[in-house]
C-alpha cells in the first residue's frame, strides 16, 4: 500500500491560509500559465507541478472542499462535511475522534496517537452500506461509518456519468418566416466530447499509477489517524493516467458548429423550441443537454401581431364612412373584401374572421384580422366643395360634442 505525505495546498499555490477565493484564483492562473504542459513540452517536472497546482486549486477553490481540508488536514470525496466538523471540534478540544472513542490511550499522562496505516476499511464500509455484517463491524461502523458515508452506501471508485447542461440561444426570426414557417441557420458554440480522450479527461500510459503503485489507494494522515483513501491521481483504477492535453482533463472541448432550427408556421415571439441532445456534452459518458431556441420575431411596417391575431389601420373617405361601402383591405394572404357599415366612425374596429396567423399549436385554427378605421376628411379646394359641405352641415345639425358636455 502506497503512502503519501500530507500535502500543503496553500504552500503549493504560494498563498496564505487566510487567502481569499480571488487570491487563490489569481495565484493558480499565474502558476498554471508558467507550468502548463503546452508551454513546457516534454518537461516532466513542469507536468507534475501543473498536476499538483490543479489538485490544490480544485480543493481550495471550492468552499465546501476547502472547509473539509482546513478541518481534517486533507481532502477526500469520502469525507462527510458534518463528520469533518465533528472531527475538528473533537481535535481542538483534545477529546479525540468523534463517536465516543478517545483519540489515544493514556500512557504516562501523554496521549498516544492511533496509527491505522495499512488497514483497509473499504470492505468494512462497503458491507456496512449494503447492510451486511462482518466480524467486529458493529463497533467500527459506529466509529468510522460517518467518515466514509457508509450509512448511505460506499462511493464508487470512479466518478459516474454527469449529464451535460442545457443551452439557450436567442433566434431573431423575420416577420414572414414566423408567419409562414421556414428554416433558420445558426452557429452554435457548445462543449463537445473530446475526440482524443473520448470524454475521460485522461489518457492511459503503460505501467502502473506512480502515486499508488497500482493499488488504487493511498494512505493519508488526518490529525491522529492514518487510513486508506482512493488515489486522487488514478481515481482508484491503479492505472497510469495522464491528463489529456487537448481538453486539460475536462473531457470536453469547445466547438462551434452550424445548426438548423425549423420554424413552424405561426411561431410566436418568446416561444421556446427544444432541440434534444444539442446542448453541452456530459462528463464521463453522461447524456448531453438540450438546446432551447428562444424566438424573437421581427416587426412589419403595416401588420402588427398579437398572438395569432393581426391588426392594422385602414383609412376610408368621409363618404364611405357615412354611406357605407365595400372596399379592399390588405391581409397576410393578400387582398380581401371589407364591408364598411353606414355611419362608421373613426377608431371603430372591424373583424375579419380567420384572416390572422395559423396557430402553431392547434392544427387548422387561425386567428382573426382586426381592422381599425380612420376617416379621411377631404380638404376643400374650391368654392363649390365648400358650399356642398355647408349644405351638408345644415342638413345634419347634430352637435358631435353634445355627449362630451354631459360628462363634464
Amino acid at each position: 500500500m502506497a503512502t503519501t505525505t500530507k500535502k500543503d495546498y496553500y504552500e503549493i499555490l504560494g498563498v496564505k491560509k487566510s487567502a481569499s477565493a480571488d487570491d487563490i484564483r489569481k495565484a493558480f492562473r499565474k502558476l498554471a500559465r508558467k507550468y502548463h504542459p503546452d508551454v513546457n513540452p516534454g518537461d516532466k517536472a513542469s507536468e507534475e507541478k501543473f498536476k499538483a497546482l490543479s489538485e490544490a486549486n480544485e480543493v481550495l477553490s471550492d468552499p465546501k472542499k476547502r472547509k473539509i481540508y482546513d478541518q481534517v488536514g486533507f481532502y477526500s470525496d469520502n469525507i462527510d462535511p458534518a463528520t469533518a466538523e465533528a472531527y475538528a471540534r473533537a481535535g481542538s478540544s483534545g477529546g479525540g475522534f468523534p463517536g465516543g472513542f478517545s483519540g489515544g490511550a493514556q500512557h504516562g499522562g501523554q496521549g498516544v496517537p492511533f496509527d491505522f496505516g495499512g488497514f483497509d476499511f473499504s470492505d468494512l464500509i462497503n458491507n456496512a452500506g449494503r447492510g451486511q455484517r462482518t466480524s467486529g463491524s458493529g463497533s467500527f461502523r459506529a466509529i468510522f461509518g460517518s467518515i466514509f458515508g457508509g450509512g448511505r452506501g460506499a462511493h464508487p471508485a470512479e466518478e459516474g456519468p454527469e449529464p451535460g447542461t442545457d443551452l439557450e440561444y436567442q433566434v431573431n426570426v423575420p416577420f414572414w418566416t414566423a408567419i409562414r414557417g421556414g428554416v433558420m441557420r445558426l452557429n452554435i458554440t457548445r462543449n463537445d466530447v473530446c475526440s482524443r480522450c473520448h470524454g475521460d479527461g485522461a489518457l492511459e500510459a503503460p505501467g502502473k499509477c506512480p502515486e499508488c503503485g497500482g493499488t488504487g489507494q493511498i494512505t493519508q494522515t488526518g490529525g491522529r489517524m492514518k487510513f486508506n483513501v482512493q488515489c486522487p491521481r488514478c481515481h482508484g483504477t491503479g492505472k497510469n493516467l495522464t491528463t489529456c492535453h487537448t481538453c486539460h482533463g475536462e473531457g470536453t472541448v469547445t466547438n462551434t458548429e452550424p445548426l438548423e432550427v425549423r420554424i413552424k408556421a405561426g411561431t410566436r415571439d418568446g416561444q421556446r423550441i427544444r432541440l434534444p441532445g444539442k446542448g453541452n456534452a456530459g462528463a464521463h459518458g453522461g447524456t448531453p443537454g438540450d438546446l432551447y431556441a428562444i424566438i424573437r420575431t421581427g416587426d412589419h411596417p403595416l401588420f402588427h401581431r398579437d398572438g395569432d391575431d393581426i391588426s392594422l389601420t385602414v383609412p376610408v373617405s368621409a363618404s364611405e364612412a357615412a354611406l357605407g361601402a365595400k372596399i379592399e383591405g390588405p391581409t397576410i394572404d393578400g387582398r380581401a373584401l371589407l364591408k364598411i357599415p353606414q355611419g362608421t366612425q373613426s377608431g371603430q374596429k372591424l373583424r375579419l374572421r380567420e384572416k390572422g396567423v395559423p396557430s402553431a399549436t392547434r392544427e387548422g385554427v387561425r386567428g382573426d384580422e382586426i381592422v381599425e378605421i380612420t376617416v379621411h376628411v377631404p380638404m376643400p379646394r374650391d368654392e363649390r366643395t365648400k358650399e356642398l359641405l355647408r349644405e351638408l352641415a345644415k342638413l345634419n345639425p347634430e352637435d358631435p360634442r353634445a355627449e362630451l358636455w354631459t360628462k363634464v
